[in-house]
């Protein structure tokens, strides 16, 4: 597999060897044995979606002590990936990184504990599926705002299909003021 570094320390965007004949291909989306060499962390959940065209999931995240890492991949269709680097201490906090992934690329991205995450589906009856180093915790996700302004996402659209969730996600300075101003 090849690890590429983005423009955020620690997000990883990983292609995988692929193995490839007349029949068709093979992979391994995921050895624990080689995952943990690379990322070093252990994956307690996994999580399956499946999107209409258009729809945007996001921006989510756990907030401590329930904050998620996640290995995203998407096994049909195509995405337009955003992780949001949330984490207060970082050179690169509120900045965020876009990365197209696809069943036919077959790339993951290795999105760290303390990122907001959010997709768009490109394409319909897309699914996504993704590890996460985490349980999932009600009292503890967030949804931040997929188009705020001071975040400053280009998302490629104008009307994506929302859920409620999303629609009501709270600002970048709301999430500011929650977690990180006294």
């Amino acid at each position: 597999m090849k690890l590429i570094n983005t423009k955020i320390k620690d997000l990883l965007l990983i292609k995988p060897d692929l193995y490839k004949d007349t029949r068709g291909f093979f992979f391994e989306r995921y050895n624990q044995k080689k995952y943990s060499r690379i990322l070093k962390k252990k994956f307690v959940q996994d999580n399956h979606s499946k999107s209409s065209k258009n729809v945007l999931r996001g921006l989510h995240l756990q907030t401590k002590p329930f904050e998620q890492g996640k290995l995203v991949s998407v096994i049909k269709g195509k995405i337009l990936d955003i992780a949001v680097d949330l984490r207060f201490d970082s050179k690169t906090f509120c900045k965020h990184q876009k990365f197209i992934l696809s069943a036919s690329n077959m790339y993951q991205l290795w999105i760290p504990e303390g990122f907001a995450h959010g997709f768009l589906s490109l394409e319909k009856n897309t699914e996504v599926i993704y590890k996460t180093t985490n349980y999932y915790s009600k009292k503890n996700d967030i949804t931040v705002k997929w188009d705020d302004s001071d975040l400053n996402i280009n998302w490629q659209i104008k009307k994506p299909l929302l859920s409620d969730k999303d629609k009501n996600g709270i600002t970048i300075k709301k999430f500011n003021e929650l977690f990180y101003r006294n």
